[in-house]
C-alpha cells in the first residue's frame, strides 16, 4: 500500500481543491490522479457497487473497478446516503463556476440533484455532514458553527459551536441526538446534539469516524490504525494497524453485510475488506 507524507495537517488536507484531470476518470483506479475523494457510499440498488463523491462529480463504480461519472461535474462534499431509500442521497459543496451549493438532494441516485436549503446564513459549504440512521429527518452539518436540520434537510438552525480542528462527523446509529466528531485532537462523543463533548480518544489525530448499523464505531486514528468499539461501551480495538503513513478519510459499510468495509484513503485510493477491516485491497482487484 503506497504512503502519504503528511506536510500540512489533515484537516488542510480535506479541504484542498485539486486542479485534477479535464476528462472524467474511467476507473477506480484512475480517480486519485484524476480529482479528490470526498465521501463514499455503498450502492443499495446495485450489489458490489459504490458511490463515490468528488471535486468533479459524483461516480458510480462496479465491482470490476470500473468507473462512470453520472452527475454534473462540481465538488461534492458532505456526501450522505439516506438511510431509509435507496435512491436517496444528499450533499453539499461547490458548483463548477464557484460558491457554495447550499444542501442538496437526488432522488434517483446521484444523476439530478435539487437544492434542500441554504442552510442557516448560507448558502453553506458542509465540508461535514451526517444523516442520523435513527431518524433521517435529523441532518447535522458544519459550517463555522455546528448546524442542525430536524426536517430531513429543509430548514437549519445554528446549533452549537463546532468541535475546534474538525475533520469528520458521524451520526449514532442507536440515538438521533448523539453525535461523534473525529478531530485533530482525537475523537469526541456528545449525546446533546453538539451542546457538550467529550473525549473517547484524546491526543492523537483521528482522520474519519463512522458508524455501522449493527452499532460499530469505526474511528482511524493515525499513527495507529483503524479501530473499532461498540457505541456506549467504547472499548477501542485495532482491526488494521499496519498503514505507515497513510490514513483513511472516508468509509462506507455495507448495509447487508457489516463485514464487508470500503475506505478512500488520503492517497485517492478506494480499498475494499471482506473481513470486517481485518485485510483490505485495491477496489475492484
Amino acid at each position: 500500500m503506497t504512503r502519504l507524507n503528511l506536510g500540512l495537517s489533515i484537516a488542510a488536507l480535506t479541504a484542498i481543491l485539486y486542479a485534477g484531470s479535464t476528462e472524467a476518470a474511467e476507473s477506480v483506479a484512475e480517480l486519485g490522479s484524476h480529482t479528490h475523494i470526498h465521501g463514499l457510499a455503498v450502492d443499495r440498488q446495485k450489489a458490489g457497487h459504490l458511490l463515490i463523491a468528488t471535486h468533479h462529480g459524483l461516480y458510480h463504480a462496479a465491482p470490476d473497478g470500473s468507473a462512470e461519472l453520472v452527475s454534473i461535474v462540481q465538488d461534492f462534499m458532505g456526501f450522505n446516503p439516506d438511510p431509509e431509500e435507496p435512491a436517496s442521497l444528499f450533499a453539499s459543496g461547490h458548483p463548477a463556476g464557484g460558491g457554495n451549493l447550499g444542501v442538496i438532494h437526488s432522488s434517483d441516485n446521484g444523476r439530478t440533484w435539487t437544492e434542500l436549503s441554504p442552510g442557516a446564513g448560507g448558502p453553506v459549504d458542509f465540508h461535514q455532514m451526517t444523516v442520523s440512521p435513527v431518524d433521517p429527518d435529523v441532518i447535522f452539518g458544519a459550517y463555522g458553527s455546528l448546524q442542525v436540520s430536524r426536517d430531513g434537510g429543509k430548514t437549519w438552525t445554528e446549533a452549537a459551536p463546532a468541535p475546534e480542528r474538525l475533520i469528520d462527523l458521524a451520526a449514532s446509529a442507536k440515538n438521533a441526538d448523539t453525535l461523534y466528531a473525529a478531530t485533530e485532537g482525537g475523537l469526541l462523543v456528545s449525546p446533546d446534539a453538539g451542546l457538550t463533548w467529550r473525549a473517547l480518544i484524546d491526543d492523537a489525530p483521528v482522520t474519519m469516524v463512522e458508524t455501522g448499523a449493527d452499532g460499530a464505531l469505526y474511528a482511524f486514528v493515525y499513527g495507529e490504525g483503524l479501530k473499532m468499539a461498540r457505541e456506549g461501551v467504547f472499548k477501542f480495538e485495532t482491526l488494521a494497524g499496519d498503514w505507515g503513513d497513510g490514513y483513511i478519510l472516508h468509509l462506507a459499510v455495507d448495509p447487508t453485510d457489516a463485514k464487508r468495509l470500503y475506505a478512500a484513503t488520503g492517497e485517492g485510493e478506494v480499498l475494499a475488506s471482506a473481513d470486517g477491516g481485518a485485510t483490505w485491497s485495491p477496489f475492484g482487484e
